[in-house]
């Protein structure tokens, strides 16, 4: 069992997500950042579709009422146990009584806290994770608060004391080749070409690949909402009946200015969809805090692949050096 002490306000019980149910209008939800999730999964040896804390909004105090091992993944969030902090990327065992603090990082966007076993909240169609949007899931559809305690499953990996971390994929999935004068402040996120990027203009579609967005305030788990000194528009107006989408899409309102859209978007929408950010790259989006500025780059369908071949390797790669600390337990 563990008890919520306090929040910023936006802390959720993840999985991996819903899936199946989109012909009926319900989303996938799920982490905004997957690779953090699923490696915190790792380090503690859970099942890939065990379930997580999202932490969108710092920081986040919890009380740990039972000896368990969590992991700490997603931004460079440092978490405190007892006071005694630890590394980003970070797995350690807790004892009863424990309090874990989750402080604002210095960078990066949403953290993932990952406890063995994982969390035990009820199954609603198929998955544990919130979906805030339709207000069902995770604990009662709704975001963490005080006072909130959460029930943990058994788990393997409670027999181990190692306190180890692992190399964050900033540090271990090569960056996407940019042109020398490209800003190392800015995020670069591949996107390919979706289905009304032809009904743009050579000239507005190299404006979206040149123009640094900011990430806008008004950002959320439906949509990540840009703002540019260029406006996006079709060539010809274009009358489009709702059609589906999903997370990754970059749709355009009538405004010119990108939304790209998130785990917990609506399954169908009117807007014209004009690019789609690689598999490999969301985590990189949902590194990228508000305020700060990315720039999409158009790649081929094998630019996409192969990208994502490396972000598989890492993961591999992180796999396979948790499993032989976890190999006498």
């Amino acid at each position: 069992m563990m008890e919520i002490l306090s929040t910023g306000g936006l802390t959720t019980v993840q999985d991996a997500g819903r899936r199946g149910f989109r012909r009926y209008g319900v989303g996938v939800s799920g982490p905004l950042d997957a690779l953090a999730a699923q490696v915190g999964n790792l380090m503690v040896g859970n099942a890939a579709d065990a379930a997580f804390l999202e932490v969108v909004i710092f920081p986040l105090r919890m009380q740990f009422k039972q000896a368990t091992r969590i992991a700490v993944t997603g931004s460079d969030a440092q978490m405190e146990v007892d006071g005694q902090r630890c590394p980003p990327w970070w797995s350690v065992a807790v004892q009863p009584g424990q309090i874990v603090t989750l402080p604002a990082p210095e960078s990066g966007g949403v953290a993932y806290v990952c406890v063995a076993g994982g969390i035990d909240v009820p199954v609603v169609l198929g998955s544990r994770c919130t979906d805030l949007k339709a207000g069902f899931g995770g604990m009662d559809g709704r975001a963490l608060r005080k006072g909130d305690s959460l029930a943990l499953l058994p788990s393997r990996a409670l027999n181990s004391n190692r306190r180890f971390g692992v190399l964050p994929p900033c540090a271990g999935i090569p960056l996407p080749e940019v042109e020398a004068s490209f800003s190392d402040k800015t995020t670069l996120v591949r996107v390919v070409p979706a289905a009304q990027w032809d009904s743009f203009s050579a000239v507005t579609r190299e404006r979206f690949q040149t123009c640094e967005w900011q990430i806008t305030p008004d950002s959320n788990r439906i949509g990540m909402r840009l703002s540019g000194d260029t406006q996006l528009k079709p060539e010809k107006a274009l009358e489009l009946l709702s059609h589906g989408i999903v997370p990754g899409v970059v749709q355009i309102p009538p405004q010119g200015q990108p939304i790209v859209m998130q785990c917990d978007a609506q399954t169908a929408g009117g807007y014209p969809k004009m690019a789609t950010v690689v598999a490999a790259d969301m985590w990189r989006l949902a590194q990228a805090p508000i305020g700060s500025r990315l720039r999409f780059q158009c790649v081929s369908m094998q630019q996409a692949l192969d990208a994502n071949d490396e972000v598989q390797a890492y993961h591999a790669r992180v796999k396979r050096a948790v499993e032989f600390l976890f190999q006498d337990v």
